[in-house]
Formats: structure tokens, C-alpha cells, sequence
């Protein structure tokens, strides 16, 4: 019987190298791995076209396609995790003390609403600060991968031929999330974001998931081992990167890999897979998605997930 080749979109990061030079192989099929660049299109690609068979997804996208029924499933394998506290930056000149003076002012947000980032900052800002998100007109640099989905009435594009960092830069925006500029008026609203990102997760276990990986239905149908062999596969990848990474053999250790670093000292594993040691993670999110208008009704944290998986941890 030939060998089942599935088209797989995945960032070469630490976690998943030993998957790219095939030192760790799944079982059951082999990954025919396909390179996009910027990753962020493969998102769009598969939630738009389903293109790929496995495919990495930001996770509120995948939240997002889901609520509008796109034929795929997310397995519990989260790639990427950040803090978001870094992302708000915000114009010195535009009046702003404290977070809550937000409230009343236009906010620029990169690319989408539903981008997971300006999810997890929004957040933050509500969570940590008592910003009510309502009172702020956000504006968007983009469109929406899931092109479906409709925004709050207080979410609004920029106009047609202008910049984001010109607007916020000229003080048209008293702040924005996910951009990086260079300029003495514009400085992080959040100051030493990692340490607040850091003290968060010590004391509320605030460890915002940015990716996850899903695959497409009918291929979940047809084969019922599928996905727990994909799972097992970025499992076993990531045992070996976290053993490197715990044994200081990474050469030229990337920001990522400090923050992990830092992470792994607070809760051991910086990168858990499986529903059970995310559970409150995800809850968060989703009751932001809620919050946010990402998703007009609630959904469980099981409901998301392939349920060969939903007893898998990694």
C-alpha cells in the first residue's frame, strides 16, 4: 500500500525541528511538509480554501472558523505561546497615564480584529487594568482570515492609503497593538512587559496560547488513528527540543527560547500539550473570544478539539 502524504504547513522552530529533518516520524503517514511565508497566509489558505491536510492555525482563527463551520479540527498541540503585555505601544503625546485612558480613544490594531495577539492584549487590558473595550473605536490594518465573521460596531478599517505607524506616530492613534515602531513619541504602555507577563502566569497561570495545529475532517474521518499519531509525532519533537533547551545544548538560543527558558523555571514544561494542562488557558481565551465578539455563542474547551485526542498529554 503506498504511504500516506499529507501536505503540512508548520514554522521551523525549536519544537518542531525534529519533524522537518525527520528525526522524528509519525506512524501511520508521513508529513509532506510545504514552506509558507509569511506564516499568516497559510492561516488565511486553509480557513479559506482548506488547502492543506494538517496546518498549523493562531488559535483564535481556528476559534473563529470553527464558530462558521470550516471542515477542520484542531489536535491539542499549542506551537507557539507569547505574552502579550509588550504588545500595546502607545503615543507619549496623546495623553495617556495609565491603561484605563484608553477608553474614549481610537486604538490601531495590526491586521485583523480577530488576530490572536490583539485578542490576548485586549485581555490584558480589561483583565489587569479595567480598560472597558467598548468605550474604544479599534482600527484595523486588514481584513479578517475567516471572511465570514462581522466585527463590533466600534471596529472599524483605517482609511484607504494610510499607514498604521503614521497614525499613531502623528498621535491620529493614542495607541495600537502589534506593531513595531521607532520613534521617541512611542514607547510600550506596559513597561518591562516580559517581568508582568511573568508575574502574571505566577499568579493567576496566565499563559496565553497563540497556535495550535488542525486538520482537515475528512482525513480525520477516514483514518481514526490520524490524529493521535499527529499529536504523538509533535509530542515527541518537542521532548527533544525541551531537552536541549534544559541542557543549555542550543547554540544560539533565540528570544523564544530564553523566554521558555524563564517559563520552564516558574512551571517545568514551557510548551504542555494536551486539553488537561491547558484547560484554563484555553477557558481564558475563550471567554475573551466571548467578551471580544470573536464568537457569538459560547463554546467548550472539549468541543474544540478531535475527540481521539481529548485525553492526550505531551
Amino acid at each position: 500500500m503506498a504511504e500516506l502524504k499529507l501536505k503540512t504547513v508548520t514554522r521551523t522552530q525549536g519544537n518542531n525541528r525534529a519533524l522537518k529533518d525527520g528525526a522524528v516520524k509519525p506512524k501511520t503517514f508521513a508529513f509532506d511538509f510545504v514552506e509558507v511565508d509569511p506564516l499568516i497566509d497559510a492561516f488565511r489558505r486553509m480557513v479559506r480554501d482548506n488547502e492543506f491536510d494538517i496546518c498549523e492555525m493562531a488559535i483564535t482563527t481556528y476559534i473563529c472558523a470553527k464558530a462558521h463551520g470550516k471542515r477542520f479540527t484542531a489536535v491539542p498541540i499549542f506551537l507557539v505561546r507569547a505574552f502579550h503585555h509588550g504588545a500595546i505601544v502607545y503615543n507619549t503625546k496623546a495623553g495617556i497615564r495609565r491603561p484605563k485612558d484608553l477608553e474614549g480613544k481610537k486604538v490601531g490594531v495590526n491586521r485583523g480584529y480577530t488576530v490572536t495577539t490583539g485578542v490576548w492584549a485586549r485581555g490584558v487590558l480589561q483583565q489587569e487594568h479595567g480598560v472597558d473595550l467598548s468605550k474604544i473605536t479599534w482600527l484595523l490594518s486588514g481584513d479578517e482570515h475567516v471572511a465570514e465573521y462581522r466585527a463590533p460596531k466600534n471596529v472599524v478599517p483605517i482609511d484607504k492609503g494610510k499607514k498604521m505607524v503614521d497614525m499613531l506616530v502623528s498621535g491620529e492613534l493614542a495607541a495600537a497593538i502589534g506593531i513595531e515602531v521607532d520613534h521617541p513619541d512611542v514607547k510600550p504602555l506596559i513597561p518591562h512587559a516580559l517581568d508582568a507577563g511573568l508575574a502574571a502566569l505566577r499568579s493567576r497561570g496566565h499563559y496565553p496560547i497563540n497556535h495550535t495545529v488542525v486538520v482537515k475532517d475528512d482525513l480525520l474521518a477516514g483514518h481514526p488513528g490520524l490524529a493521535a499519531d499527529v499529536f504523538n509525532a509533535f509530542a515527541e519533537s518537542k521532548r527533544l527540543y525541551l531537552a536541549r533547551l534544559k541542557t543549555d545544548q542550543i547554540e544560539k538560543p533565540t528570544e523564544i527560547d530564553k523566554m521558555h527558558k524563564r517559563v520552564m523555571e516558574i512551571i517545568g514544561d514551557p510548551l504542555p500539550y494536551g486539553i488537561a494542562p491547558n484547560r484554563k488557558a484555553l477557558e481564558e481565551l475563550i471567554q475573551h473570544a466571548l467578551a471580544q465578539s470573536i464568537i457569538a455563542k459560547p463554546v467548550t474547551v472539549d468541543e474544540l478539539f478531535t475527540p481521539s485526542t481529548r485525553g492526550l498529554v505531551g
